[in-house]
């Protein structure tokens, strides 16, 4: 019987050992999509106790600990930090089975050295020293941190009307070892029918620091916004949709063809809703649905340009607990898995954009698990390049890692056996946190684990090479490499 998470936790054959000791575990992280706060990077906080490192803004363990019964005061309340921490604690092993159950004690391993499975019996003594080492190691700062992990790179997420003050303070202290790029996060643009849309563009506009009062205004400052962001060491931006909208002008062709789009028709058609929106007026479905499709159109041109990276990540349904949503605010816990039909329109999208050379590097992710293999399939038809005087990049055209609800051992199994069987497994770019914590980049190591035990399962059965020097670059370049060459960060 093996120990609870030794040093071959999730390696089960001696080529999946090799794999991940000799070729993944050195490799840097290059964390690319996050939710890290830039001022904590840049003020290096340290963090006073346990539960605030571990359970502030940590909203994966918020809905755990509610469905524990663990009441909201010492979840998002005004409880102590200890009482916090004692609910988690509780908490803890009822987790068996989810993946928050093996972070949690991969995260009290790599950072405090700590072993023992977390409990209500042995909390007290874990509270006491990890805090102790809180208060004593400076490699529990951000910075300690990141180089105690060895993070190449790490991508916020930031709102185009950002001043991006942080990352400023970042670059202007030096060399610290760690990249701290901005990505660019323009849903606010694109959701025209939220009712703080005007009041979101005023705000865009004064950041740009001129007047918006038509589409054509709208569409420079964007592009002036993009150059911004680009200055600042931008690479990479990213959409959370809904859905994926495809519609145009209003008598064009339903999820019409590139030669069938009346493109002067469609603009002046948006030009129209654009003004009647910053009047406050809401669009209907349809014109909301047209909007969104212009605006992801005149931005993947942009990214295209500039040779950034696209992430689309699909099928969230957020805010579904509207009691919660007015007590607590978003992104606390009550978002769940959405179930759109996600491969007609983007496939339509992805033509638009391909037909006129203007398709960037994108990275597809859906939460929902039924949508992988229409993506992973849809991928195949738009690698490549059609211009011959255009670089081909490999790997153009992305599945993203196994994303928040998919993020566990069989989401990430699911997503890598269904990259290598329908497309190629050694250009994928890795894994990513898309974590608000500064705890989380043991899920880097939770990732790399698994990859190796895929393939050294492979290996074994014979399906494979047992071919080191093949099976560990592929390890290493999809560990850290692919990323590194497929973001081109300066």
């Amino acid at each position: 019987m093996k120990k609870f998470m030794d040093n071959n936790f999730l390696l089960s054959t001696k080529t999946a050992k090799k794999l991940y000791h000799e070729a993944a575990k050195a490799e840097p992280i290059f964390d690319y999509h996050c939710h890290l706060i830039p001022q904590e990077i840049a003020e290096d906080r340290r963090f006073p106790d346990l539960a605030s490192v571990w359970l502030g803004g940590d909203h994966y363990k918020w809905r755990a600990m509610r469905a524990n019964g663990v009441s909201e005061m010492l979840v998002t309340g005004k409880a102590e930090p200890y009482e916090k921490f004692l609910a988690w604690a509780d908490t803890v092993p009822r987790l068996i089975g989810n993946p928050l159950y093996h972070w949690t004690h991969l995260e009290l391993r790599r950072y405090f050295d700590i072993s023992e499975p977390l409990n209500p019996h042995s909390a007290p003594a874990i509270w006491k020293a990890a805090n102790e080492r809180l208060a004593r190691d400076t490699s529990l700062s951000v910075f300690g941190i990141f180089k105690k992990f060895n993070v190449f790179a790490t991508g916020t997420t930031d709102d185009p009307a950002d001043s991006l003050e942080w990352h400023k303070k970042v670059y202007a202290q030096g060399a610290t070892g760690t990249k701290v790029l901005p990505s660019f996060r323009p849903d606010r643009i694109i959701n025209i029918e939220k009712p703080d849309f005007a009041e979101y563009i005023a705000r865009l506009a004064q950041a740009a620091g001129t007047r918006i009062n038509s589409l054509d205004d709208l569409l420079r400052v964007i592009q002036n916004r993009i150059a911004f962001f680009h200055d600042a060491s931008c690479r990479i931006c990213d959409h959370g949709l809904d859905y994926v909208p495809f519609a145009t002008a209003s008598d064009d062709p339903c999820l019409a063809r590139p030669a069938e789009i009346n493109f002067s028709k469609w603009e002046k058609e948006m030009k129209d809703i654009f003004a009647r929106a910053l009047n406050g007026k809401k669009p209907n479905a349809a014109e909301t649905e047209s909007w969104k499709t212009f605006l992801l159109n005149f931005l993947g041109e942009e990214y295209a340009e500039r040779d950034w990276a696209m992430q689309i990540h699909l099928a969230a349904i957020r805010s579904n607990n509207t009691a919660a949503l007015t007590a607590l605010g978003p992104d606390t816990g009550y978002d769940a898995v959405h179930d759109y039909p996600a491969a007609e329109k983007l496939a339509r999208l992805m033509d638009l954009l391909f037909s006129r050379d203007k398709l960037p590097k994108t990275i597809l992710y859906s939460l929902n698990i039924k949508d992988l293999y229409p993506l992973a399939t849809l991928m195949g038809c738009f690698q490549g390049e059609i211009n011959p005087a255009k670089q081909v990049i490999p790997g153009k055209i992305q599945l993203g890692s196994g994303w928040w609800f998919l993020d566990h051992i069989d989401g990430m199994e699911t997503q890598m056996r269904l990259l290598g069987n329908t497309g190629l497994l050694s250009r994928f770019v890795g894994m990513l946190t898309d974590s608000r914590s500064f705890l989380s980049y043991p899920r880097h190591e939770y990732f790399r684990r698994i990859l190796c035990n895929i393939l050294g399962t492979w290996a074994e059965n014979g399906e494979i090479p047992n071919d080191f020097d093949l099976l560990g670059g592929m390890v290493r370049d999809i560990s850290f490499r692919n990323a590194q060459r497929y973001f081109n960060v300066p």
